[in-house]
């Protein structure tokens, strides 16, 4: 879960840290990322499975076609919203990208016949799951299934881990470079001084649909990962809380405009989310003695503590952990 956040933190410093996109609809690609890839590679339900389980199709396609089509659809989803949105600024922009998240979730919630409406959709694939199994996954090399035997199903999730640190670190790899080319500087020069870019020949809205869609791709991948790990999903799990806001504090601690920070935010935020969960639980004893009623409101504390990372974070780290790189080109300094 640390990486999948900290893939959206990527995504969203492509967004605002390198063009000031102030993108509030996260969840938007994040839930399309994830439905798409889990109606790609799941099969249609036949029979009686059929009554309870509604999709719009269901292709049985790979694991790495799933995330490859959750990018495409999270890019068109960014295109088309990117043309009328990005003609606003800052505020207006926040309001309308979170509108949109809201409306991609309610769809979810609503049409059933599109991926089972407010019923979970189960049974979405783990790329590699059949080699934890006994009878190993067939169709496979022996000497594969016989590698796997000793491991059981509970050890699936350091497979999994793999899978989404490899992705995380090609895709860091690649926006990496990209920022540091003169795409990334164009991006840049659009933040801090748009109409300096429009006079030297630069296509602001160009550049600026580009950064929107790019980060758009790096969302629905997560989306798409998250689907996998989960295995069960519904609309419930793109709540703006949880796929926007949360993501935000973790670019805004690692350093907005820093690849390297917006990784690592991501994982300090989670793993500050994940303890301050087992801290709630061992405080509803304590809380039973003062009131029966505050138990039942233990998980708000959670979201007590980082609303008070966020204030520490604005009053003396507004920068982040990790400041934007600076880089004057070698010509200048000579």
């Amino acid at each position: 879960m640390g990486s999948l956040y900290a893939l959206l933190s990527l995504g969203l410093n492509t967004q605002w840290g390198y063009t000031g996109h102030l993108n509030f609809g996260i969840a938007a690609f994040f839930a399309i990322g994830a439905f798409t890839s889990a109606l790609v590679t799941m099969e249609a339900p036949t029979g009686l499975a059929a009554q309870y389980t509604q999709m719009a199709f269901g292709l049985n396609q790979p694991f790495l076609v799933g995330v490859v089509a959750a990018a495409v659809a999270s890019a068109i989803l960014a295109l088309i919203v990117a043309v009328p949105v990005l003609r606003l600024r800052m505020d207006f922009l926040a309001i309308a990208t979170i509108g949109i998240a809201e409306v991609v979730r309610l769809i979810f919630q609503n049409e059933r016949w599109l991926a089972n409406g407010p019923q979970p959709l189960r049974g979405i694939p783990r790329p590699g799951y059949c080699l934890f199994q006994s009878e190993g996954c067939e169709g496979a090399p022996a000497w594969l299934n016989a590698l796997f035997e000793p491991l059981g199903t509970r050890d699936y999730s350091l497979l999994y881990l793999l899978i989404t640190v490899v992705i995380l670190a090609v895709l860091y790899v690649f926006i990496e470079r990209a920022c540091r080319s003169p795409w990334g500087r164009v991006l840049r020069a659009v933040r801090d001084e748009e109409a300096s870019a429009a006079m030297n020949g630069k296509n602001v809205t160009y550049m600026r649909i580009q950064s929107f869609v790019v980060g758009a791709v790096i969302m629905g991948v997560a989306g798409a990962l998250y689907a996998h790990h989960m295995a069960t999903i519904d609309y419930s799990h793109f709540h703006a809380l949880f796929a926007t806001f949360l993501v935000w504090v973790m670019l805004m601690l690692g350093g907005s405009g820093n690849n390297r920070g917006a990784i690592i935010g991501g994982f300090i935020v989670w793993g500050v989310w994940s303890g301050t969960a087992f801290l709630a639980g061992a405080m509803e004893p304590a809380l039973a003695l003062i009131s029966e009623d505050l138990p039942g409101r233990a998980p708000y504390i959670r979201w007590m503590l980082v609303a008070l990372m966020l204030a520490v974070i604005v009053l003396y780290r507004p920068q982040g952990l990790f400041r934007e790189e600076k880089r004057v080109s070698r010509y200048l300094a000579d």
